[in-house]
């Protein structure tokens, strides 16, 4: 199989692994899986400059766009949704799009990932800002799509990322920031959702998260800015309280029942302030707990 790509290309350890036992070949995979977290690792540089810079975005208003194509354009897809229950962010900060629309996630719709006009029509419909940033994310590093998109927002001037899994592709040139963990073959020769997959899921855990705990969103190791929507989530809140307020899990279902949200209950007990006053010193410091506590 010849291609200049490294995702197309065979891997020497998987090159009979339709012959092995069940146990064997599945050895063979998470052998080869090893390698995804240090390929990440030496990309750390990259991604804290990524961190900082989308930070400064959005903290002037900005919004964070993912863009990709099939494998890449769900993870995008998935990393956006899950940050509004996570970190309580508003639906439209972080959002990814995905070449074929909402169908694309489902069904396989190949070909539209082929059209970069596409992809600036559809960040275009979202009214990307210079103000905002876009991830291009592309295993190959050449979709069509994600480079018409990346084009585009440089064009207006918004910060662009280039997420991909080989070296020197065309969307890492295209962007102000290039994140390239090479992962190397895949065990299934151009199956991307598997090691290049994996890296990319990575990225984006560390991207979000790490943007998320720069604005705010969590103190220590808590999110402190969970909502008590379901049962869960209300036993999280009240433990939140409880271990970062320094009361028994009564007193904090108390606290938070009187404030309605983690960090207000938390700055009223602590700071000794009425709901009006935990909600004004939090408005102050954009949220930032560590911040109203004066710590």
């Amino acid at each position: 199989m010849n291609s200049d790509l490294t995702t197309e290309a065979p891997h020497p350890s998987s090159a009979e692994i339709d012959s092995l036992s069940t146990l064997k070949m599945l050895q063979v995979i998470s052998t080869a899986d090893r390698e995804v977290a240090p390929a990440v690792a030496r990309e750390i540089p990259g991604i804290a400059e990524a961190v900082d810079a989308v930070v400064e975005r959005l903290q002037k208003g900005g919004r964070l766009f993912y863009i990709g194509a099939g494998t890449s354009g769900r993870l995008g897809v998935l990393d956006a949704s899950e940050c509004p229950p996570t970190f309580n962010t508003p639906p439209e900060l972080v959002e990814g799009l995905i070449a074929g629309g909402d169908r694309a996630l489902r069904h396989s719709i190949e070909k539209a990932e082929d059209d970069p006009e596409q992809g600036k029509r559809d960040l275009r419909q979202k009214g990307l800002a210079p103000g905002d940033a876009v991830v291009g994310i592309a295993a190959s590093g050449r979709t069509p799509y994600v480079l018409g998109g990346l084009a585009f927002a440089r064009s207006l001037g918004a910060l662009t990322i280039g997420l991909s899994c080989t070296p020197n592709s065309a969307v890492a040139q295209a962007a102000d920031i290039a994140i390239t963990p090479i992962t190397g073959p895949e065990i299934i020769a151009g199956s991307t959702r598997m090691r290049a997959g994996t890296a990319t899921k990575l990225v984006l855990n560390m991207l979000s998260t790490g943007v998320m705990i720069r604005l705010g969103y969590v103190y220590g190791n808590l999110m402190v800015n969970v909502q008590p929507t379901n049962e869960k989530l209300t036993d999280r809140a009240r433990r939140i309280i409880s271990v970062i307020a320094g009361v028994s899990y009564d007193e904090a279902s108390r606290l938070l029942s009187e404030a309605g949200a983690v960090r207000t209950a938390i700055v009223m007990h602590k700071r000794k302030l009425s709901r009006s006053e935990a909600e004004t010193e939090l408005a102050a410091v954009k949220g930032r707990l560590r911040i109203a506590l004066r710590e």
